[in-house]
C-alpha cells in the first residue's frame, strides 16, 4: 500500500509563515508529480501547486510569489512553503501524489491523497 502523510498545518495571524510537509511511505517504484490542493469551507478543493517529476514548480496565480513547493526525491517528501499567508489561505491543505505502485500490476501511475492537515490563518 502507498500512503501519503501530511505535517506542519496549525494556526497563525495573517502576515505569517507555516511549512507544509508530506511523506509518501509504502511499496513504492516511483512517483510522478507531488503537490498541494487545499479546500476551504463550503468550497471545493483546489490546486494550490505541484511539482513535476523533473522539479518544474507550478502554482496557482493566487499563492505565487508567497508559496514555494519543493520535493526531497530522495526521501519521498513534497513541502510547501507559505510565507505572507492571508485569511484566504486559510483551508484544509491536501497533500497529492501520481505514484507507481510496486506491488499493484499493471504497473502505471496512480493518484493518492493525504488526510488533509488545516491551516487557519487569523488574528
Amino acid at each position: 500500500q502507498v500512503q501519503l502523510e501530511e505535517s506542519g498545518g496549525g494556526s497563525v495571524q495573517p502576515g505569517g509563515s507555516l511549512r507544509l510537509s508530506c511523506a509518501a511511505t509504502g511499496s513504492i517504484f516511483s512517483i510522478n508529480s507531488m503537490g498541494w490542493y487545499r479546500q476551504a469551507p463550503g468550497k471545493e478543493r483546489k490546486l494550490v501547486a505541484t511539482v513535476s517529476g523533473a522539479g518544474k514548480a507550478d502554482y496557482v496565480d493566487s499563492v505565487k510569489g508567497r508559496f514555494t513547493a519543493s520535493r526531497d526525491y530522495a526521501k519521498n517528501l513534497v513541502y510547501l512553503q507559505m510565507n505572507s499567508l492571508k485569511p484566504e489561505d486559510t483551508a484544509v491543505y491536501f497533500c497529492n501524489a501520481d505514484i507507481i505502485s510496486s506491488i499493484l500490476v499493471p504497473r502505471i501511475p496512480r493518484n493518492y491523497w493525504g488526510q488533509g492537515t488545516q491551516v487557519t490563518v487569523s488574528s
